[in-house]
């Protein structure tokens, strides 16, 4: 296929992104079972990581205090300026780690469920050019491998995104935006694992290959972090984010994705 950026502009690749997810969204009214059952281990996922949004929550000022000890003798009003902007910037580094974790933790947990879904996918459109058969545990253990590159890869830009936080009035606006963005970068790279892997390919083929559909894997990306913020957004979002991964995946490879 030809590079995205030479027939569109970055507007029209990050439309295309979103569309993608909302063909995603379709297979919840042609098969709402399959779609159901992709949903559990996110309700499993989540139960686990609402434990940590209270922890971080019921702490938060007590945290952005420990990080600011050089304000202790400011006046009230800068000290506790300071400790807001922190407190934000904590906020947007959570949020940035725990949706990455979630996905990675909810693909994991649920590998058969999503590989259905992709199947399903990969079907009707025609099936898979010269498909690799992987084996199940190599491919968990790979799996795992690559998403902990990857959360390293998260931690270091939440570190970055908790120092941005610290810069008034803009830091915790830029930490908000950079956190999305990157989120959604991250998200795409994990939800693509199946479709690539079953075409044998890894993650430093995932990360060329979609690099050349950047806007569009960042429309795709960023909708999907965004709807994992709302309220049980992430339940309904994840099946079909994969729906929308396998057709990602398929574009980046030059391959049909006309459902």
């Amino acid at each position: 296929m030809t590079d995205e950026r030479t027939k569109t502009g970055f507007v029209a690749g990050f439309l295309m992104g979103l569309r993608l997810l909302g063909r995603g969204f379709r297979l919840w009214s042609t098969s709402p079972r399959l779609m159901l059952i992709g949903a559990i281990p996110g309700v499993i996922t989540l139960a686990l990581f609402s434990v940590a949004v209270v922890v971080l929550a019921l702490n938060l000022e007590n945290v952005a205090t420990f990080l600011t000890p050089f304000a202790a003798s400011w006046d009230e009003g800068f000290r506790s300026g300071l400790r807001f902007l922190v407190a934000a910037a904590l906020i947007a580094a959570e949020v940035l780690l725990l949706v990455y974790l979630f996905a990675a933790v909810t693909l994991l947990l649920g590998q058969p469920f999503f590989e259905k879904i992709s199947e399903r996918v990969e079907e009707s459109l025609g099936g898979v050019p010269s498909e690799v058969e992987v084996p199940f545990w190599p491919s968990i253990g790979r799996g795992i491998w690559e998403s902990i590159r990857l959360l390293a890869l998260t931690v270091l830009i939440g570190l970055g995104l908790l120092l941005l936080g610290f810069i008034p009035l803009v830091g915790p606006i830029c930490a908000a935006v950079l956190g999305a963005f990157t989120g959604g970068w991250f998200l795409a790279l994990e939800l693509t694992t199946v479709p690539f892997e079953r075409r044998g390919l890894r993650l430093d083929d995932r990360r060329r290959l979609l690099t050349a559909q950047r806007s569009t894997t960042l429309g795709f990306g960023v909708s999907v972090f965004l709807l994992f913020l709302l309220p049980l957004g992430a339940l309904v979002t994840m099946p079909a984010a994969a729906a929308g991964a396998t057709l990602l995946a398929r574009r980046a490879l030059g391959e049909s994705d006309r459902l």
